[in-house]
């Protein structure tokens, strides 16, 4: 699914600016140009916003569980030779390996498919520190990934 495109064509087919798109979600307009380039991704919030402000079902430009699918997926290297039936022993490893709270952090985000801003809510912790932590553990499993296949 090209969120990017989407977002393009919707906003073309509601007559509607970049600028006008960005002072609507009160983000900037070279936001907008970075999603629709796929230079950039919105996270689900900003997806349903999007949605309201277009008049169109979320469903119409991206799909929740396959966005969050996606971000772990990136932490797979591109020549994985991990077989698929002996990756949830390699990821209960890497979780394992974790500290308590970037384990907890982690499954609710890619076993659960909690939003960031619900994982911050549970946590009492603001949404970027989600992210920030949420990115530092894709790139720790990235590299366990990058040691196991060797």
């Amino acid at each position: 699914m090209d969120i990017g495109k989407n977002i393009l064509e919707l906003r073309k087919k509601s007559n509607m600016s970049q600028a006008e798109l960005a002072e609507l979600l009160f983000v900037s307009s070279d936001l907008v140009s970075n999603w629709e380039t796929g230079k950039r991704r919105p996270d689900w919030p900003i997806i349903e916003a999007l949605a309201s402000v277009l008049g169109v079902e979320k469903k119409e430009i991206a799909d929740k569980n396959e966005l969050v699918i996606d971000e772990l997926e990136n932490c797979l290297p591109d020549d994985c030779k991990i077989a698929e039936n002996d990756l949830v022993d390699v990821l209960n490893d890497f979780l394992s390996r974790l500290k308590s709270d970037e384990a907890n952090i982690f499954m609710r985000r890619y076993y659960f498919l909690r939003s960031t801003w619900q994982i911050a809510d549970e946590y009492g912790l603001k949404e970027n520190h989600v992210r920030s932590i949420l990115s530092k553990t894709r790139k720790k499993l990235r590299r366990f990934l990058g040691q196991v296949k060797k």
